[in-house]
């Protein structure tokens, strides 16, 4: 009974550290290329554009930081060399994704992707993380108890009680760390989409631009973007059919 007590310590205490070291979210830089080192690369204008979505899953995760499709935004990356002489911009009125069945997806705007993916990273990964940490730190406090007691004859039921109390309050405490934190990585996530979004702004001759295009992650796989480019001065606008 010695040994097995000894042992589910040394297992709750385990797995209390890997709670404690669970890795919050930091903002990544992503790279990008040169437009026309994308295979769908398209010229108007005298404009390079080049695109790529990120529709995999595993890979929006592990490039984002945090599982962005399943917060609901499916992102499309776009990058713009114009050399041409018109400064153009980006209609997302009039810019969409084309799903592997045909259906056609617009543009999420900024408000609704930022309230996305806060609403995922409160209720997806705040909660289910304070509610693990309050259920685990319980019962680590009880078993620990409950190992005092058998070890120093006390009463098990007693001190095993007293064990489960000081677990609970050290899981608020723990609790309370993780929310605090969580409501940073929450700023922390908006801000960094707000980075990596291309911004609604013209893209004067000789500017690179790049940046992301979100769709609902409801789409759930991307098969061409359709993007309208209008030429600030002209009027004149380009209708490109890029092939993700």
């Amino acid at each position: 009974m010695k040994k097995f007590i000894t042992i589910m310590i040394a297992a709750v205490l385990m797995l209390l550290l890997l709670v404690s070291c669970a890795t919050q979210y930091v903002a990544k830089p992503l790279p990008f290329k040169m437009p026309g080192a994308y295979p769908n690369s398209q010229e108007v204008g005298g404009a390079v554009i080049g695109a790529r979505a990120y529709a995999d899953q595993k890979e929006a995760k592990e490039n984002f930081g945090f599982d962005v499709i399943k917060a609901g935004l499916l992102p499309v990356e776009v990058v713009i060399d114009n050399r041409g002489t018109h400064p153009l911009e980006i209609n997302g009125a009039q810019t969409f994704l084309e799903d592997q069945e045909s259906n056609l997806w617009p543009v999420l705007n900024r408000n609704l992707a930022y309230e996305r993916a806060t609403k995922y990273a409160q209720t997806s990964e705040t909660f289910k993380e304070g509610a693990y940490s309050g259920f685990l730190g319980g019962a680590a406090g009880a078993a620990i108890g409950a190992a005092i007691g058998i070890l120093t004859g006390q009463n098990v039921a007693e001190t095993a009680g007293k064990g489960a109390a000081v677990g609970a309050a050290g899981a608020g405490v723990l609790g309370g760390a993780k929310a605090f934190n969580a409501d940073e990585a929450r700023r922390t996530i908006v801000e960094d989409l707000q980075q990596k979004s291309m911004q609604a702004q013209s893209i004067a001759p000789d500017i690179l631009a790049y940046g992301f295009i979100f769709f609902p992650g409801e789409a759930k796989s991307a098969k061409t973007l359709r993007l309208q480019l209008v030429e600030k001065d002209t009027g004149k606008f380009h209708v490109l059919m890029l092939k993700l």
